[in-house]
């Protein structure tokens, strides 16, 4: 399959943000694909624009790693490899995206851009906490 991993930087501590984004029940806050999430036998149901999908994430760990698998009303699983990285004070979250057997090179191209704009998302809701607690 063809696959593109993008990522944003975040003016945040790599731990903070890895934190964050290991905790489930954060993901609607900045994913607009995910608008809530519920836990229902040691994975996590959400709710999407598609309709609820089954979210399976790997365990917490010491290297940055929030892959997750998805299963969508079809019944098909998605790998979705979510990474967090240490650059320098700040953190790199990295995404990849992968090319479906189903789909159009404009569908692939219209989910990085939402990755994109969730991963921007995702940027301005930890900065933010960060100027309101007086952080800099």
């Amino acid at each position: 399959m063809h696959a593109r991993t993008v990522s944003a930087t975040v003016n945040r501590p790599a731990a903070e943000v890895y934190d964050y984004l290991a905790d489930p029940p954060n993901f609607p806050r900045w994913s607009e694909f995910l608008t809530a999430i519920r836990p229902e036998q040691g994975d996590w149901i959400a709710a999407t624009p598609q309709g609820d999908v089954r979210i399976r994430f790997v365990e917490r760990n010491q290297f940055g790693v929030v892959d997750h698998y998805v299963t969508i009303p079809s019944g098909a699983t998605v790998y979705v490899p979510l990474r967090v990285v240490r650059n320098g004070d700040q953190a790199e979250v990295l995404f990849t995206v992968f090319r479906l057997p189903e789909m159009t090179e404009q569908q692939f191209e219209t989910d990085v851009g939402l990755v994109l704009r969730d991963l921007a998302n995702l940027r301005r809701v930890l900065e933010a906490a960060t100027r309101s607690c007086g952080q800099k």
